[in-house]
C-alpha cells in the first residue's frame, strides 16, 4: 500500500537522517522531529539543521544525557549502581567518562555564576541550538524537574554556549 498526501495531514518523526526527512517530506510536511540533543551527544545537528532550514519542529531529547549533565553525577555514582544498570558499561560512563565528567565540571562553574543548576544549564544550551523548538528532559524525583522551568528562563551568551561546550 502507497501512502499519498491527501491521507496524511502531518507527520512527526524520530531519529530520521536528512535523507529520510527529505522522502517523508515528498509524502506531506514534517511538522516535528524528535532527535536526541545534550552536550555529549550532538549527533542529530544534521537533522535539526534540515529541521531549521524547512520550518519543522524540534523537540529534543535526552538534553541531560542520562543524568551525565545533572552536575550529580560522579564515578563514585557509578560504583553504587545497580549492577543490572546500563550505565555500567556504556561508554559515555565508563571509557569517556573524565571528559563527560569535565564538561559537567563546566556546567557547574557556569551554573554557580547564574545563581541556578548545572542540569537548567545543559538543558538551557539545548533550547538555545538553532532550530529546536523544545526539550524533553526526564527526572526520577519531582524536586528535579525545577530544572526544566528555570532552564526556560536562562539566556546564555555566545560565549557561555561556547565555554560549556568545551569550544
Amino acid at each position: 500500500m502507497s501512502i499519498t498526501a491527501p491521507e496524511v495531514r502531518a507527520i512527526g518523526l524520530s531519529n530520521h537522517g536528512p535523507e529520510l526527512l527529505e522522502r517523508a517530506r515528498r509524502i506531506a510536511p514534517v511538522d516535528a522531529v524528535q532527535p536526541p540533543l545534550s552536550l555529549l551527544n550532538r549527533s542529530a545537528e544534521p537533522e535539526i539543521d534540515w529541521a531549521a532550514g524547512h520550518g519543522t519542529g524540534v523537540i529534543a531529547y535526552q538534553p541531560l544525557h542520562s543524568g551525565l549533565l545533572t552536575g550529580a553525577f560522579t564515578r563514585q555514582r557509578l560504583e553504587t549502581l545497580d549492577p543490572s544498570d546500563w550505565r555500567r558499561t556504556h561508554p559515555d560512563f565508563t571509557t569517556d567518562l573524565d571528559a563527560n565528567l569535565r564538561t559537567a565540571d563546566r556546567l557547574r562553574t557556569l551554573a554557580r555564576e547564574h545563581g541556578t543548576t548545572a542540569g537548567a544549564v545543559a538543558i538551557a544550551w539545548v533550547l538555545a541550538r538553532r532550530g529546536v523548538t523544545g526539550a524533553i528532559a526526564g527526572a526520577r524525583r519531582p524536586d528535579r524537574t525545577a530544572d526544566w522551568e528555570r532552564a526556560a528562563h536562562l539566556e546564555l551568551t555566545a560565549g557561555e554556549l561556547e565555554f560549556v561546550a568545551g569550544e
